[in-house]
């Protein structure tokens, strides 16, 4: 069973006297995938670093199955937690696909056999067989975000945090990473502006506005609440009204 998150009364804050997180608070079920969506700004990055310890709240909690996320449980945590990056650039650093993503398991000292069969099964999972000794940085963004995506998945954490998964990718791209994270059975937070794809993937979804929770529910409740979107930046008027007119 995938673990669960509990965040109680997060705070957070980059330079003094301006909250970035102000009193979130979040329960996300064991399996549950789980939307985060606001306008740029809202924090919902700045939430999503606080998973897995990269950064730590001033005051409140967050814990990930039954282990708080504090300095002495980072290493389990990490185990628990993998994070994928908007930019894949920015988790990719090896010269090949498979240097790439045999990095995690070798950091944490698992035997080479080990470490081969899990970078086999990560990128049979993102449908990358046989790129193993291509370099990383020569393929295409949506190749590139898979690969990123297998570097997360070579450790086999429970819990999956992706920040903004779908942007800068064309519609067959979406519906590829779509279908690969609903196919995946460990829990997942997708923070996006990208609100469609969130409805269509997503069980429950938490709108964050100026580091707040302003509401949580069914996607495709929140989103015909119409007042409520458009105070949060997320009115969907525009695409309402292409689609009638198709």
């Amino acid at each position: 069973m995938p673990a669960g998150i509990k965040i109680a009364d997060l705070n957070f804050s980059y330079s003094p006297n301006k909250r970035v997180l102000k009193s979130v608070s979040l329960e996300i079920d064991p399996g549950e995938k789980f939307g985060i969506i606001g306008p740029s700004g809202s924090g919902k990055s700045t939430l999503l670093l606080h998973l897995n310890g990269v950064l730590a709240g001033e005051t409140g909690s967050v814990t990930i199955g039954n282990i708080p996320v504090t300095g002495k449980n980072l290493p389990e945590v990490r185990r628990l937690v993998g994070l994928v990056f908007q930019n894949p650039d920015d988790q990719l650093f090896n010269p090949t696909v498979e240097e790439d993503v045999a990095f995690g398991p070798l950091n944490f000292g698992m035997p080479a056999a080990e470490v081969r069969a899990r970078v086999a099964e990560a990128l049979a999972m993102m449908n990358l067989s046989g790129f193993e000794r291509e370099i990383s940085h020569h393929l295409s963004l949506g190749e590139r975000k898979r690969v990123a995506l297998a570097t997360v998945l070579s450790m086999k954490p429970e819990v999956l945090a992706f920040d903004e998964p779908f942007s800068n990718l064309d519609p067959s791209m979406v519906m590829q990473l779509m279908e690969i994270m609903g196919s995946m059975e460990s829990t997942q937070v997708i923070v996006s502006q990208s609100v469609l794809p969130v409805i269509a993937i997503c069980n429950r979804m938490a709108i964050l506005k100026d580091g707040e929770i302003v509401a949580i529910g069914e996607p495709r409740t929140l989103v015909k609440e119409r007042s409520l979107m458009k105070a949060s930046g997320l009115d969907l008027s525009l695409y309402r009204t292409l689609c009638s007119d198709l």
